[in-house]
């Protein structure tokens, strides 16, 4: 189904370079808490806006932290930017979920060329939910989402670690562009890169699934490298003492345009709660894409009876915050290094955050 054979990507040519390395520049500051501001670890903010987890757009994170989401630490590794989200609060958007996350200030199409990488550890994920529910105990850390259609997503990266387990597991999502007016019935497909996929879940309300092969640990370093070349997408995974995992996915001809086409692993997890769709023949080829990164917290207190693979029935404590952090009910994840590319094509994604800046809730 996936060609998971290594694709050679070729150098590109008209791109626009930004990469991690040390520099400040200082305006627009809040008060700082005497340590360097993300922008001094990661100055490539210009090309982001940055949604936080209570649902607002602090646009550009230049100069900028927030105690309860976004800012610096240090250890023997060195600076790391932190993204932390608790499981309840207000949203972006029509999500069910909260985060604290960049989103691309421009857009651009699945058939000219773009690249994001990152060097990060997932340090907390949600202490409680229920462990039959998916996507319990789990944080997307990497996306690229469409900004037009249905506003689906052809990729996904998520790291999810049960509290029986001692390892956690880092599989990747994607979502078909669904046919039609009706969304509805959109669903996922899971591939997994260390340890289990999505779809293997637990048993009962408390207990994970058995410990997971090859996993990664919580403050274990990983890293994840996006490549879209002429509508090819290709993922590689590295992580120290790990098997680096290549995986290649085409975002511009659809796998699934008939019932027959629909995956045994959708069939299992998705069809039953009536996400049966299909996808359009072209895939996402006809629209604007933007990659995503930081701490998409994919647990929270909504109940399961809404969807019993996205709600997850943990405790937020009526949105306090504090609390939520207080009881380990957040995910965080540290941020090293990354580099980003895109095309000089890319034109401005100003309508996404139009739309969704109004809806949080």
């Amino acid at each position: 189904m996936l060609n998971t054979k290594y694709i050679l990507v070729s150098a590109v040519s008209a791109i626009c370079l930004v990469a991690f390395i040390s520099c400040s520049s200082k305006n627009n500051s809040t008060e700082s808490s005497g340590k360097l501001y993300a922008s001094e670890v990661i100055p490539f903010f210009d090309n982001w806006n940055l949604i936080l987890g209570d649902g607002t757009n602090a646009g550009k994170a230049i100069d900028f932290e927030h105690q309860d989401f976004f800012y610096t630490t240090s250890d023997d590794a060195g600076d790391w930017v932190v993204f932390k989200t608790p499981n309840g609060g207000n949203t972006h958007g029509t999500s069910n979920n909260t985060r604290t996350e960049l989103a691309q200030l421009k857009k651009w199409y699945p058939t000219t060329n773009a690249k994001l990488s990152a060097t990060l550890k997932v340090m907390n994920v949600s202490a409680t939910g229920d462990a039959r529910v998916a996507a319990t105990h789990s944080v997307v850390v990497g996306q690229i989402h469409s900004a037009d259609g249905h506003e689906n997503e052809p990729l996904k990266i998520f790291y999810r670690k049960y509290p029986n387990n001692t390892k956690g597991s880092v599989f990747w999502h994607y979502e078909i562009n669904t046919a039609g007016d009706d969304n509805s019935g959109r669903w996922d497909y899971s591939t997994a890169v260390w340890g289990h996929d999505f779809a293997v879940a637990g048993n009962d309300v408390v207990t994970g699934p058995e410990e997971p092969k090859d996993g990664i640990g919580l403050g274990e370093e990983f890293s994840y490298e996006i490549i879209v070349e002429n509508g090819i997408m290709t993922l590689i995974f590295k992580s120290k003492g790990h098997e680096t995992k290549t995986f290649t996915k085409n975002l511009l001809e659809s796998e699934y345009t008939s019932k027959g086409d629909i995956p045994l692993q959708t069939q299992k997890v998705f069809v039953p709660i009536g996400q049966d769709g299909l996808e359009r023949s072209n895939a996402y080829s006809d629209e604007g894409l933007f990659f995503k990164l930081g701490a998409y917290n994919q647990t929270n207190g909504k109940s399961p009876e809404v969807n019993n693979r996205w709600c997850s029935n943990a405790e937020t404590f009526g949105g306090n915050i504090q609390k939520q952090y207080e009881t380990g009910n957040y995910v965080e994840v540290w941020f090293k290094k990354a580099e980003l590319q895109v095309s000089n094509d890319a034109i401005s994604n100003e309508g996404y955050f139009i739309k969704n800046d109004r809806k949080g809730s």
